[in-house]
């Protein structure tokens, strides 16, 4: 990233705005779709995408989407994490042991939301 460029946009759980800087460094003048995508050329789109999500809120990206679908990515997130840390055998077993508790407490209670919504 270069000096002029402004921060990354930093998606909150309420819908917030970015800055005028961060409009016109990662939002594309032209935004094109191409085989299902929505893009714009070759250039990295993480940006953009942060700057929709900042704008739209976690929480109501969540609601538009199955829980289920936010644990998983969790899941795969946390364990990579706990994947690369440098501890003792033991910390990193236990670290792991609980989040498999906490993920399966997790996936229980969305699809019993799940199922009630249906």
């Amino acid at each position: 990233m270069s000096e002029s460029q402004p921060p990354l946009p930093k998606p909150q759980l309420e819908p917030s705005g970015i800055t005028s800087e961060q409009y016109l460094e990662f939002t594309p003048e032209k935004l094109e779709f191409y085989d299902g995508y929505l893009g714009y050329g070759c250039q990295e789109q993480t940006a953009f995408q942060l700057a929709v999500l900042t704008n739209m809120g976690l929480i109501k990206a969540l609601q538009h989407t199955k829980s289920s679908l936010w644990i998983e990515v969790l899941e795969y997130y946390l364990q990579e994490k706990l994947e690369t840390i440098n501890n003792e055998p033991e910390v990193k077993e236990a670290m792991f042991n609980r989040l498999n508790r906490a993920l399966y407490d997790l996936r229980v209670v969305a699809e019993f939301l799940e199922s009630e919504n249906n």
